[in-house]
């Protein structure tokens, strides 16, 4: 474990996946404590996949490969790089382990940088080898509901359990919409947002997708919003999204450029934790037989050359 702070905020970060496992801010706690009742990770990084792919395989270099859900880099051991009192650096590299499941030479490092109130979360995938290679990268970052105290959250699961019953409403998501999309059927005065379905085995709908109607920018959080699975809100609609409690005052905000980003709760499960996931990716769609490279939000890398990203998390405390 590493800790990290600036007098105004602190992280913890684990080689393990090389994995925040704490934010916190005037001694209150923001990041899910991973109870293993609801789910049983804090902030995940997702590569080389982000979701699932159809029937847990896929084609690459006219091979057949396995690959489980969000991919290998969650469940490895990352070296240290660097550490400070506010940036921290972590590496994987490629093995002979890794090429059984996923064909390509690489290596990932990721960062956690603080300042002020904000953690930046960093991303770079560099190709070491002289053929392009193709990849997904995400993230999974799950936080407290605002309601949830410090005390009713240091009791554990079943005091949150206790404090969520008794107030079912959650808040609301502020979206701040880059890229409006319009469906001839709805109404040219209001503003929406589309999002993807999850129908089988972890993967979309390439015919079906929902609509969000947004007023001020502003979607409520009922206990049944995430019934279906995450939203998942495709083509840079959104850049960044915004927790708040119920009088509408701001708790967090995560900002990206990614071109999708995915919002999830545990679907009827009432559970004490949001997530909010930008994404270079995606799952597959439904009985997905094509090749890995051609996959729908696909990255690819040429020889010797960078990927970088990064998304933000601010504590409004």
């Amino acid at each position: 474990m590493n800790t990290l702070t600036n007098g105004k905020i602190s992280i913890t970060v684990k080689d393990h996946g090389a994995e925040l496992c704490s934010i916190k801010s005037n001694g209150r706690e923001y990041l899910w404590g991973a109870y293993p009742e609801y789910w049983k990770r804090h902030s995940p990084v997702l590569f080389p996949i982000v979701g699932s792919v159809w029937n847990g395989e896929y084609r690459c270099k006219g091979k057949v490969f396995q690959m489980g859900q969000h991919g290998i880099a969650r469940d490895m051991d990352f070296t240290l790089l660097s550490v400070s009192e506010t940036e921290v650096w972590y590496e994987l590299r490629s093995t002979e382990e890794t090429l059984q499941k996923y064909p390509y030479e690489f290596i990932l490092r990721i960062g956690y940088k603080l300042h002020d109130t904000t953690v930046d979360v960093c991303w770079e995938v560099e190709n070491p080898s002289d053929e392009e290679i193709a990849f997904q990268i995400g993230a999974h970052p799950a936080f407290y509901w605002p309601m949830l105290s410090n005390e009713v959250i240091d009791k554990g699961v079943e005091a949150m359990d206790k404090a969520l019953s008794e107030n079912p409403e959650r808040g609301y998501f502020r979206l701040h919409i880059s890229k409006e999309q319009k469906a001839d059927f709805l109404p040219e005065d209001k503003q929406f947002v589309f999002s993807q379905i999850i129908k089988e085995k972890g993967c979309v709908s390439d015919v079906e997708d929902s609509c969000y109607e947004v007023v001020d920018g502003l979607i409520p959080i009922s206990t049944d919003l995430f019934d279906d699975d995450a939203l998942i809100l495709p083509d840079s609609q959104v850049d960044s999204v915004a927790i708040l409690d119920e009088a509408q005052n701001p708790y967090l905000t995560v900002s990206f450029d990614s071109p999708l980003v995915g919002l999830w709760s545990p679907p009827k499960k009432n559970a004490p934790f949001v997530c909010i996931e930008p994404w270079y990716g995606r799952t597959d769609t439904i009985n997905y037989t094509g090749s890995f490279e051609e996959k729908p939000f696909m990255n690819r890398l040429a020889p010797h050359a960078t990927f970088k990203a990064k998304y933000e998390i601010t504590i409004h405390s």
